[in-house]
């Protein structure tokens, strides 16, 4: 670590050092992709191993400090100096002639800014497999860690789960890093549903209505669902579905909030 730069408060950075969660990392979808993205690779630390996969690779980095270290495992020109988070992944994508390949995300998300790089990767077709080092905070509102089961439903979950198969790779103590974070992180590993129960081209109708309905999920569902729709279609997809008005957001399945998104839209349309 002694000759890197020393990390950016103000972008969330946390080099990783602990070579077994590295590791990981590096090998969770190995051999089963196309290309390889990488998102703030900072020195280098997981881009060494990456490299050496053979693959065309590329990497997204905002500090301007790094891009000389990284050419050391790559030509300059697969190193691009963009903000991850006003990066058109499509038209990226396109440039690179990647939109046809099967493209593994994998990044160690700066803290400040990983829930909404991650929604934008969930949304780019050609991103089949993501390995995402997360804050275990937000890591368990995609896969429950530590909420438990019957509570720990939300509008992140529901998204990423609709679109992704999600397991949990491994958990990351502070020391893990340098320097130590004050909490804890959590990887996690997402292969993409070719066949979702949604489809894809609803992603922000679906992300709309998940956030009308989680953003009182203790609330009774009758209630917030006539807010998210309206009263007539609330109490219509509820009774179609045999739900009670008075059961909670938080406490439901994957399969029934996406039956209840899909009957109140069939209503809508007058289907």
């Amino acid at each position: 670590m002694t000759n890197f730069p020393a990390p950016n408060k103000s972008l969330g950075q946390h080099f990783l050092r602990d070579q077994t969660v590295i590791k990981k990392i590096t090998e969770d979808f190995k051999g089963k992709s196309d290309t390889l993205l990488e998102i703030g690779p900072g020195p280098g630390i997981l881009t060494k191993l990456l490299a050496k996969q053979g693959l065309p690779y590329h990497v997204i980095e905002k500090d301007m400090r790094f891009p000389e270290l990284l050419k050391e495992f790559m030509p300059e020109e697969n190193i691009h100096l963009l903000d991850a988070l006003k990066c058109d992944y499509q038209d990226f994508f396109n440039e690179l002639g990647w939109l046809d390949k099967k493209v593994w995300l994998i990044s160690n998300l700066p803290y400040n800014v990983g829930s909404p790089i991650f929604v934008k990767a969930l949304q780019v077709p050609a991103i089949k497999m993501m390995t995402l080092m997360f804050q275990r905070e937000v890591a368990d509102k995609v896969i429950a860690i530590d909420t438990r089961k019957g509570k720990s439903m939300n509008s992140l979950m529901a998204l990423s789960q609709t679109y992704f198969n999600v397991s949990l790779l491994c958990k990351v103590p502070p020391g893990a890093f340098s320097p130590p974070p004050k909490v804890d992180s959590a990887v996690i590993s997402l292969e993409r549903i070719e066949e979702p129960a949604i489809d894809l081209s609803e992603f922000k109708r679906f992300e709309s209505f998940l956030r009308g309905i989680f953003q009182f999920k203790r609330k009774q569902l009758g209630k917030v669902l006539s807010g998210v729709t309206s009263k007539e279609i609330a109490s219509q997809t509820l009774e179609k579905l045999g739900l009670e008005r008075n059961i909670r957001a938080e406490s439901l399945e994957l399969e029934v909030l996406q039956k209840i998104y899909l009957t109140s839209q069939e209503i809508k349309n007058g289907h």
